[in-house]
């Protein structure tokens, strides 16, 4: 099994901005031509991606836009996955993008605001496991490669004091990853973990700080050609060159370590 170009159908889930709308159109153009199914809640955003493959006759007969909130009720993930993989049994690879960020100063506990943080765990984390878990039927009974990319950051790896919540929830979402990889080792679902660094992106304008982190950040254009150099590839973790030392010192050794094979949780008697 190799990367994202044996896909023959993919989802995006939060495609109406930054990586995911990148990573959307990226993919739709691969030479191997797969439907891409673009999803979000602004109806209008896909709209706009959806315009911009009218000038290509072929192309836009498989690009195609759900409206989706990642965040809904669980009954609503159920009836989203259903409705999905009945229009579009091809479905082989669905990639998690929908992500929020908020700033929280524990020097000043009364202005954290807890409803933000549930809302931030469950989109960012909650929804990943939940929607996983209702494909994956689907996916495993396809009887060829098929492939889960969940994007996390490198704020998994080491943590931001500003976004605690944010950098918890991709850490969920990078052990999430790494228990995937290692349950689904026999199976034709194969997992490729997105590990971004700080991007290009609209995640930061309702913190204000969009400013100041232009000076700083990956451009779109060129973190989106890693990350689609990695899902070629087939990689398990996709990061930029310039967070591989920080990868290589914090999770080189451990992606490919699992516990339960090595027997390292069981108790043995002296």
């Amino acid at each position: 099994m190799s990367g994202i170009n044996l896909s023959k159908c993919v989802l995006v889930i939060g495609a109406t901005s930054g990586i995911g709308r990148a990573l959307a159109l990226a993919i739709h153009k691969l030479p191997t031509k797969p439907t891409v199914i673009v999803a979000g809640r602004r109806q209008n955003r896909l709209d706009e991606i959806l315009n911009e493959a009218k000038g290509d006759a072929e192309g836009a007969k498989t690009l195609h836009a759900i409206q989706f909130d990642a965040s809904a009720k669980v009954e609503d993930l159920k009836k989203f996955v259903a409705e999905t993989v009945a229009a579009y049994p091809e479905l082989d690879t669905v990639v998690f993008s929908a992500g929020m960020q908020h700033i929280f100063d524990f020097t000043k506990p009364e202005e954290i605001n807890l409803d933000f943080a549930a809302q931030e765990i469950n989109l960012n984390y909650v929804s990943i496991f939940s929607l996983t878990t209702l494909f994956m039927p689907h996916l495993l009974k396809l009887g060829r490669p098929a492939f889960l990319v969940p994007i996390s950051s490198t704020l998994a790896m080491v943590s931001a004091g500003r976004v605690p919540g944010y950098c918890a929830s991709k850490a969920a979402v990078h052990s999430l990853s790494m228990s995937l990889k290692n349950s689904l080792k026999d199976t034709n679902v194969k997992v490729m973990e997105i590990m971004p660094p700080l991007v290009e992106s609209e995640l930061h304008d309702h913190q204000g700080t969009t400013p100041a982190l232009t000076n700083i950040w990956l451009p779109l254009a060129e973190y989106t050609k890693h990350a689609m150099d990695g899902l070629q590839r087939g990689d398990f973790n996709i990061v930029v060159p310039q967070n591989q030392a920080l990868w290589d010192k914090f999770e080189k050794e451990r992606v490919d370590f699992d516990p339960m094979a090595t027997g390292a949780f069981i108790n043995k008697k002296a």
